[in-house]
């Protein structure tokens, strides 16, 4: 038997003008608020072995490491008797794109909003802590049950984007066609149900693998999308039948290649994405897929059969710098040289995804591809005659990369080759982006220091019996997500562990995780996974060094982390603030490229 405590708190956070997060888009602003977002706290409580651990779900778009540093030291210092530390707190998101940015540490998850906003960062953080807060007011004994059930393939509610990525994969033995890009992704819903010891319903979380994108990039409305719906219609259900407070978390699974839209329109202009749900209305195609997961859930729950969890709780947390892993060989083919870099990102990533929404124009996207293979060629050339370490820099970037064509080393501070942005070769109005990034520069917070992603990245186990759950801050691929969960399996079977659970956008960010097969294509989620082709055979080898070190005894344990994040100073922090709305005016990008081009530094930010 288990203690257990929910609580909701509001991170809303919904500062006009803002960007929001998930689509990277200029114009994709804050302008009202359709639904309210939630932070949903989940303790779990083992009075007898005197250990706890808790697990919220978000309804934001990731969770950052800055959002978790600062739940941290709220608790600590408000809390100090609630006793949470790096390990026995997991924090994920639902991965709404329909929420705020602006509060992470990294200047590039903040480029869309313009800056880091400190009134967003305190909302967040602060409705987290009042989550947990509540739930430590309502803990009361309670058992656990865990049940599953795969969406019938007539279920229109999730769709591969990536099938010419996914097929390649070896596990994929019929290659999926178009018409069947449905049947392309993990359709099982897995369900941990909570019940009071006198049968009354308290909460669940379930998980299932979709992106929380059914609002497209030109929504302005802050919205918790279709797996808020999802949460809204099954606690209304509850609500209805006398449980006004019980808590129902939809949270993601392998999402990374999966999209809720479903059917091609041309009406839709190019930069919006030519893809929509079930109906025009943007609205009510989230409700609908929200209605598909709730069914789905409430199916789950009402099935009687569900294995009951029992056992002991165990948590681990381990900081890794996922930018320099040599990976286990029975992870990457059986190569010994399989090895990551420093984050990059991809003309691929920028091009954006067809169907979710295009990123910069495809005739832009030529002009920067040919020009990243020029810098490659460039580069590598004076490799050959330069100094020992910088040939080996260049030759370690372009092997751990591959045959991505690289726009943005974003460990590096560098853009095509330079990290002075002011020469940048590219126009800063030609995309928003660039001149995002020309700006900033200019404004010196982006040549100071810290890099402008993380490397050093937590990962994390969270045993419930013999339940596991995996957390790690990336977007996971269906089949990368496949092999993460059977290598773990693996050796926590050895403990007792039966199943696997993977909770990505957990901790922090930085990215996806395809497959080394998947990455050869380049599709977008090959040029966002930032430290290259081998980067699921390092998260597998990483997360295979703290699954056996869980399988001992925890004063036997010596695992170490490779790095602790870096922390931000608010003087460091202060030359990302936000900027002011002006700048999302596309005329003003329009007349900063006529001043440039006759010679005068005008910046539409000012």
């Amino acid at each position: 038997m288990y203690q257990v405590g929910t609580g909701k708190g509001d991170i809303t956070a919904f500062v006009k003008g803002v960007g929001m997060l998930g689509y990277g888009i200029y114009y994709n602003t804050m302008e009202s608020v359709e639904t309210s977002l939630t932070a949903r706290a989940y303790i779990f409580m083992d009075e007898k072995r005197d250990k706890k651990l808790c697990f919220v779900n978000c309804e934001i778009g990731f969770i950052t490491i800055a959002i978790k540093k600062g739940v941290l030291k709220d608790l600590e210092r408000k809390h100090p008797e609630f006793r949470y530390d790096e390990d026995n707190l997991m924090l994920t998101a639902q991965h709404t794109h329909s929420g705020p940015s602006g509060f992470s540490y990294y200047g590039l998850y903040n480029i869309s909003t313009p800056g880091f906003s400190m009134e967003v960062y305190r909302m967040v953080v602060d409705g987290i802590v009042a989550s947990i807060v509540a739930a430590e007011n309502n803990i009361q004994p309670a058992k656990l049950t865990i049940g599953a059930s795969t969406f019938e393939p007539d279920k229109e509610v999730a769709y591969n984007r990536s099938l010419d990525a996914y097929n390649k994969n070896p596990e994929v033995k019929q290659k999926i066609k178009f018409e069947e890009r449905h049947l392309a992704l993990d359709r099982e819903m897995t369900l941990l149900s909570i019940e009071g010891m006198d049968g009354k319903p308290i909460g669940s979380i379930n998980w299932f693998g979709v992106h929380t994108t059914s609002l497209p990039n030109t929504n302005h409305k802050v919205c918790y999308d279709n797996k808020g719906y999802a949460s809204a219609f099954l606690e209304e259900h509850f609500a209805t039948s006398g449980h006004p407070d019980y808590l129902a978390s939809f949270a993601q699974g392998t999402a990374g290649d999966v999209t809720p839209r479903m059917k091609y329109n041309p009406v839709y202009p190019f930069q919006r994405g030519q893809w929509e749900g079930k109906f025009p209305n943007d609205i009510e195609s989230a409700k609908f897929n929200g209605r598909l997961q709730y069914d789905k859930a409430k199916e789950i729950l009402d099935n009687k059969n569900r294995r009951e969890v029992n056992g002991e709780l165990d948590y681990e947390l381990m900081y890794i710098n996922l930018s320099d892993v040599v990976a286990d060989p029975k992870f990457a083919n059986g190569r010994e040289d399989a090895q990551t870099g420093p984050a990059a990102m991809g003309v691929a990533f920028f091009k954006g995804t067809f169907v979710d929404g295009p990123g910069m124009h495809a005739s832009i996207a030529f002009f920067v591809t040919a020009a990243a293979k020029m810098v490659k060629r460039i580069e590598k050339l004076k490799s050959r005659f330069g100094s020992e370490q910088y040939r080996k820099i260049i030759e370690r970037k372009y092997k751990a990369q591959g045959n991505k064509q690289i726009l943005v080393e974003s460990n590096a501070r560098r853009v095509l080759g330079t990290d002075k942005l002011d020469r940048l070769v590219v126009p800063a109005g030609i995309d928003p982006s660039i001149a995002a990034f020309k700006y900033f520069y200019k404004k010196d917070g982006y040549k100071k220091h810290k890099p402008w992603t993380p490397k050093i990245l937590p990962i994390q186990l969270v045993i419930i019996g013999d339940l596991a759950l995996a957390g790690f801050p990336f977007e996971i691929t269906t089949i990368a997500g496949k092999r993460l969960r059977e290598s773990l399996l693996e050796v926590l079977q050895q403990r007792g562990v039966s199943q696997v659970i993977l909770c990505p956008y957990a901790n922090g960010y930085s990215g996806y995780i395809t497959t080394y097969e998947e990455y050869q294509t380049q599709c977008y989620e090959g040029g966002h996974t930032v430290f290259g082709e081998w980067s699921l055979a390092a998260l597998q080898t990483k997360f295979d060094v703290l699954a056996h070190e869980m399988i001992k005894p925890k004063e036997e344990r010596k695992f170490t982390h490779d790095a602790i994040p870096p922390d931000f100073t608010e003087e460091e922090l202060s030359h990302f603030p936000f900027y002011k709305r002006a700048w999302y005016i596309r005329q003003e990008l329009i007349r900063a490229r006529r001043m440039e081009r006759k010679g005068v530094d005008y910046n539409p930010f000012e």
